[in-house]
């Protein structure tokens, strides 16, 4: 390596190591569980029970299950990282340490811009305060004064996150008691008014599994069940914030899908057997509310409830947003440390150990999403699901770590050499399962950030020949574009050509091989500079 070039990577390390110790090390273990739990918990809780309940009845309570059980195979894949390797948005920066550039830019541009996903809570907040202010909302979609409103509280959420991390954390706590109490009171409110013993093996209505067994796992995605348990990681994009992470990193992680996994299946639970009976006449597949709890309040004359729920209603996804754009700032601050956005946004402010620059940046990105563009919704979905794709890479990068020598990892989590695979395959099932509708524009547009690969080429750093690159994290090009095709043949809105479950089968044997794939790839790195270490 030339010298100019190893005193530039030298100085580069040194600024990333010193922009990381700006921040402050004041989250413990109910911050993070608050922080995890109110990432999980957003609008989703008022709608998953009901599409859960249509697609397989009374049995979507294995559903749930199941999904726990799922998330938290991946669940500690990321804490093992988290613990060993604590950084600021640490979920964006381990797929670089693991898998070379290629990967780190390409997970890198799909989180920036699963931004959206903010911004589609946002949006949520905007629909349902239209119940209140008709101006908002109109015709299926924001008015402009909506888009003003909601402008203007993209702008809040960004001051109030502007303050040392302990302001964040104390007034999410607050928030996270909200959007516990509110699931619980309705909860007893339902079954106190409307409970049906024996609902859930009413041969009248099908029975447990009206739609047969396999549907438990079409719950699984089209229920919405997936996709309400996401968002735990958010702890771990704060592991660089944590007072003491070996500690609590992992019990906050898995309290917060515990607790989140609790109130879904009170609320399940509470849906399947408050449902009236003529509501039933064409079977759960056959129920169809705008807003199931609150609707179903209505029907049992709880007023107050839905009423409640309204508030809720705003009050959630607002929660969910509050933490997003915390999440979205380290995320940019992590990109900024990797060099797919400019050093200028790694800066953290020295006062209160936030990073302001990256937190503008993200209100752009929000802004921009907020525009009435045509087919909106369905955009800010893609991006969403695109944020899926990290639990993939994080389980490549934990199997990569193993495998090398001095890779950072104290073996906190048993197990992992059946776990990461697992985890994997896990992680692309879920990107699999939602469906072609939305994978067909989510995938090609992850692939787009080739060009920021091939055209925003780090200088400060010394970095091997393009081609090298590119074969190193050529995995991950066709993991996409073979999923792509995959889901197009696919049973999950696509073709049909492959019918369920033989289309799982073969994107879980195809998991396997380009999991062997990636590690292989991965290994043959160098232990990257200036990763941050449990123990430094």
């Amino acid at each position: 390596m030339p010298r100019e070039q190893r005193t530039s990577t030298v100085s580069t390390d040194t600024a990333v190591g010193d922009e990381e110790r700006r921040l402050r090390r004041d989250l413990g273990f109910w911050g993070l569980t608050a922080i995890g739990f109110s990432n999980i918990v957003g609008s989703g809780w008022l709608f998953a029970a009901m599409y859960a309940a249509q697609t397989a009845g009374p049995a979507a309570v294995l559903s749930w299950l199941a999904a726990g059980v799922l998330v938290a195979l991946v669940a500690l894949v990321m804490v093992e990282l988290g613990v060993s390797r604590p950084e600021g948005g640490g979920t964006v920066r381990w797929p670089l340490f693991a898998s070379g550039r290629l990967v780190g830019t390409l997970i890198g541009w799909s989180t920036l811009l699963s931004v959206g996903g903010t911004a589609a809570e946002i949006s949520a907040i905007m629909q349902y305060a239209g119940h209140y202010l008709p101006g908002l909302y109109e015709d299926g979609g924001i008015t402009t004064e909506g888009v003003a409103v909601a402008m203007a509280l993209s702008g809040l959420l960004t001051l109030l996150n502007w303050f040392a991390v302990r302001v964040f954390a104390r007034f999410n706590n607050l928030l996270t008691v909200f959007k516990i109490l509110v699931p619980v009171l309705t909860v007893i409110a339902l079954l106190a008014s409307g409970f049906h013993s024996g609902r859930l093996t009413d041969s009248a209505h099908g029975g447990f599994a009206p739609y047969g067994y396999g549907a438990v796992l079409g719950a699984l995605a089209g229920g919405g069940i997936v996709y309400s348990l996401n968002g735990f990681q958010a702890p771990l994009d704060f592991s660089g914030e944590a007072r003491n992470p070996r500690r609590t990193m992992a019990p906050s992680v898995l309290a917060a899908i515990g607790l989140a996994l609790v109130m879904y299946l009170g609320l399940q639970f509470a849906f399947l057997t408050t449902v009236p009976d003529r509501l039933l006449g064409d079977g759960w597949s056959g129920i169809d509310f705008d807003s199931p709890f609150g609707q179903l309040a209505l029907i049992l004359n709880l007023h107050w409830l839905s009423s409640l729920l309204y508030v809720d209603a705003v009050a959630s996804p607002g929660g969910s947003a509050y933490v997003g754009v915390a999440i979205d700032a380290r995320h940019t601050f992590a990109l900024a440390k990797n060099g797919t956005l400019p050093r200028y946004f790694m800066k953290v402010n020295g006062s209160n150990g936030i990073p302001h620059r990256a937190l503008l940046l993200n209100l752009a990105v929000i802004l921009v999403f907020l525009l009435p563009f045509g087919d909106w919704q369905q955009i800010v979905s893609v991006m969403g699901d695109m944020y899926l794709l990290i639990y993939a890479a994080s389980a490549v990068a934990v199997a990569v770590f193993r495998g090398r020598r001095d890779g950072g990892l104290r073996g906190w989590i048993p197990g992992l050499s059946w776990i990461a695979p697992l985890s994997f395959v896990v992680a692309t099932e879920f990107v699999y399962w939602s469906g072609w509708h939305d994978l067909r524009y989510a995938l090609p547009m992850v692939l787009i950030g080739l060009l920021l690969f091939f055209f925003l080429r780090p200088r400060e750093r010394a970095e091997p020949d393009l081609a090298a690159e590119f074969l190193r994290g050529s995995w991950l090009v066709a993991y996409l574009l073979v999923l792509t095709l995959l889901s197009w043949l696919g049973s999950f809105e696509g073709a049909g050509k492959v019918p369920a479950p033989y289309d799982s089968i073969i994107v879980a044997v195809f998991a396997v091989l380009v999991f062997g794939w990636a590690v292989r790839s991965g290994r043959r790195l160098p232990v990257a500079p200036g990763s941050v270490d449990a123990g430094s």
